[in-house]
């Protein structure tokens, strides 16, 4: 096949070493040579090994997405190499592409790939767009074990004969948390512990009196406890996601 890179390189990226092999004009049968160097995946010596790579005049560099321990390679890449195009490939697409020969490396054989033009590199976004969305998946998943733990509290109040999330939309409101802050201090009596209702739940004063009142015990109080610091911890996550602001890394 034509050759389309004079110089390039493919990485073969693990969690702990890197595998890369560069292409470049020779004197092998093609007229080109392979030469092939491991490095380990400390950032350190991924910028040596980018250094290493522009000091040999590489032009373009491919690799397979590995999840996040091709994250730190391509960012290594990018921020000491001068090269022209860095492109992290579909592993899958990287299998489809026929005439693989069982004796090359995962490396080699993505070069004699690249140097051929017959990779095409995915999506990645800008680092801005990256951390954004780091931020908002993980506030998304705080925000889903914050509803959990709610359930798991709900399930306490239950187990102990309080009715609360019968009467009310929601025993995560101000006037719920106000009433099993009251069960945990030791508040037993229905008709007080309804009287902390605010706003529109002061209507169903009457059924809250009833649904407040069951067998609450110290294991209840220790476990409603223990759930609320919880939520009130998640709630504190979520706020500073929600204000989180995400220059690139320099």
């Amino acid at each position: 096949m034509q050759v389309l890179y004079a110089r390039c390189a493919a990485v073969d990226v693990g969690k702990d070493v890197i595998a890369v092999a560069v292409r470049l004009p020779g004197d092998g049968p093609d007229g080109r040579a392979t030469i092939k160097r491991a490095f380990k995946t400390f950032y350190g010596v991924l910028a040596e090994a980018a250094r290493w790579l522009a000091g040999l005049g590489v032009t373009h560099v491919a690799m397979e997405a590995t999840g996040i321990y091709s994250t730190p390679v391509y960012h290594a890449l990018l921020e000491h190499g001068s090269f022209e195009k860095v492109l992290v490939c579909n592993a899958g697409h990287v299998k489809n592409v026929p005439g693989r020969k069982t004796d090359f490396s995962d490396a080699e054989w993505l070069v004699h790939l690249l140097e051929c033009g017959l990779l095409a590199g995915s999506f990645i976004p800008p680092a801005e767009v990256k951390a954004a969305r780091d931020v908002i998946r993980y506030r998304a998943r705080v925000s889903g074990s914050r509803t959990s733990e709610i359930q798991r509290l709900g399930n306490v109040l239950q187990d102990a004969g309080i009715k609360l999330d019968s009467v009310a939309s929601s025993i995560a409101t101000k006037s719920g948390r106000a009433m099993i802050e009251a069960l945990i201090d030791g508040e037993r009596r229905g008709t007080v512990l309804a009287d902390l209702a605010r706003g529109a739940m002061r209507a169903k004063i009457a059924d809250l009196s009833m649904a407040l009142e069951g067998r609450f015990g110290d294991h209840h109080a220790l476990m409603c406890r223990l759930h609320l610091g919880h939520i009130d911890h998640l709630d504190a996550m979520i706020a500073a996601l929600g204000s989180a602001r995400c220059p690139p890394p320099r």
